[in-house]
């Protein structure tokens, strides 16, 4: 019974749904924010009704998921105190830094332009509120950065010195934590597949109105906006992930190891990329797998020549360094150095293939609708069902990037074991894991009625000034 209610293995549960069901919200928040900047752009220069429409729509949409990000967003920074205050103390005079610029900086920024794009529009000129919402989507890009610099601390420590006096990790360079190489190449990878995901989602809403023969125009306007931004972006991601690869390699050799379950050394050809395997969980014993030669190779180090650390090697190297006498809250209980290896195998695959295929979807409906021709209603209803798949590759790509820094809360400085809060009972951490699961159960609930009924309504009427053909100021507002 005790393995069910043990603190640390309940803390890292709750702490990681919390996350997960966070960042639901957030690329959908960055991406949608980017979107309506540009279609408010596009009617300001053309004076098309039909972009301001499409503006209010998924304007609205964006609204709605802002809050429920800023909701889940200040329940997940609680649990920092609640189960992991060891983390807190040893690490918080550099975490803190950054998730403090995000907060005083980045959302207040973010906030206050949001307001002046909900309340200006009977009250700015065009192209003054028009800024109010591209200042919008550079808070939101600036709250994800300062976000990835805490984070990037936790995958690669930078610009602090440990204090063995007092125990604890003190900054001595915020600008070598905000630049950490990690958090460079991190970010736009993030913005890339944020971007991606609300493209999809625009195409869902276009489907869905086009299967119904409802608001034709406006909706092969979206069909097609969103298809293209959905596959522009995945080469962003492509592009960028490449980067994160290598400099992950070069900083966490250990998870990029894991990654391919790849437990001997390997140079050259034999750093090979395993499309598919079949083998024992922990990769350890291989029956079958469809590889690619030199791929793990150019992935790890952007060379075909290269050499790609095994994580027997690791193990041994990182046991010398880490857990020799003079260590400091470095060494696990049980000496391991590698992650649950099938968690980062198949996360890592998941990841690539799930944004993969909703690219092609993507590319095939942009084929397919080339022409105003009548589809089966099949096709549709894939387009309708592809909407979650870019968020569902961010989110095990998350699962891949932290659980694939384990056994470490800090890479190379503290274990995750060490930084749960003590003295906290197991029967706590899950009764508040349980009250979390029902209060964002019912959350995600309330967002998703909330979100389809706004997209099912489509594009609001705006009615034109009978005069200059312009949209009536006073209507604009009523809107909302």
């Amino acid at each position: 019974m005790n393995e069910f209610f043990d603190p640390l293995a309940l803390a890292r549960w709750q702490f990681g749904l919390t996350t997960l069901y966070h960042f639901i919200f957030v690329p959908l928040t960055i991406g949608l924010s980017l979107l309506v900047a540009i279609l408010q752009t596009v009617w300001v220069r053309t004076g098309k009704v039909k972009y301001l429409r499409l503006t209010r729509l998924f304007g609205k949409m964006f609204l709605i998921n802002f809050a429920m990000g800023v909701v889940t967003g200040i329940v997940q920074e609680f649990q920092f105190g609640m189960n992991w205050s060891n983390y807190s103390r040893f690490v918080g005079d550099i975490f803190g830094a950054p998730l403090a610029m995000e907060g005083l900086i980045a959302f207040f920024f973010e906030a206050t332009f949001i307001g002046l794009w909900i309340f200006g529009w009977d009250k700015l000129p065009k192209k003054i509120h028009l800024l109010t919402i591209w200042f919008t989507w550079i808070g939101t890009v600036l709250s994800a950065y300062f976000i990835l610099a805490a984070n990037a601390f936790m995958q690669n420590p930078v610009g602090y010195e440990l204090n063995a006096e007092r125990g604890r990790a003190e900054l001595t360079d915020i600008m070598a934590v905000l630049t950490n190489p990690v958090a460079i190449t991190q970010f736009p990878h993030t913005i890339f597949a944020s971007i991606m995901f609300a493209g999809v989602v625009m195409v869902a809403v276009a489907a869905w109105h086009l299967q119904r023969g409802q608001f034709v125009d406006e909706m092969r306007t979206t069909l097609r906006f969103g298809a293209w931004t959905n596959i522009l972006s995945f080469l962003g991601v492509g592009l960028t992930g490449h980067s994160l690869g290598m400099v992950m390699t070069e900083t966490q050799p250990m998870k990029m190891a894991a990654a391919e379950a790849l437990y001997n050394t390997a140079s050259g050809a034999d750093a090979s990329f395993s499309v598919f395997s079949l083998g024992t969980p922990d990769g350890a014993h291989e029956i079958f797998s469809i590889r690619i030669p030199y791929l793990l190779n150019f992935l790890s180090n952007g060379t075909f020549d290269g050499t790609v650390e095994g994580i027997r090697d690791l193990q041994a190297e990182y046991t010398a360094q880490y857990c020799g006498a003079d260590a400091l809250l470095t060494c696990p209980s049980d000496g391991a150095f590698a992650p649950i290896i099938w968690v980062t195998y198949w996360s890592f695959r998941w990841m690539i293939g799930l944004g993969a295929f909703a690219a092609l979807v993507s590319a095939v409906g942009l084929w397919i609708t080339r022409k105003n021709q009548e589809l089966p209603k099949w096709v549709w209803k894939v387009a309708i069902w592809t909407a979650p798949i870019p968020m569902l590759a961010s989110l095990v790509g998350w699962v891949f990037t932290e659980m694939g820094r384990q056994p470490w809360i800090v890479f190379g400085v503290m274990t995750t074991e060490q930084g749960v809060s003590p003295g906290v009972p197991g029967w706590a951490v899950a009764v508040s894991l349980a009250v979390f699961t029902i209060v964002y159960g019912a959350l995600a609930v309330v967002e998703f009625k909330l979100i389809t009924k706004a997209a099912k309504e489509g594009p609001p009427e705006i009615e034109e000034h009978s005069e200059t053909g312009e949209p009536d100021q006073q209507h604009l507002t009523a809107v909302y």
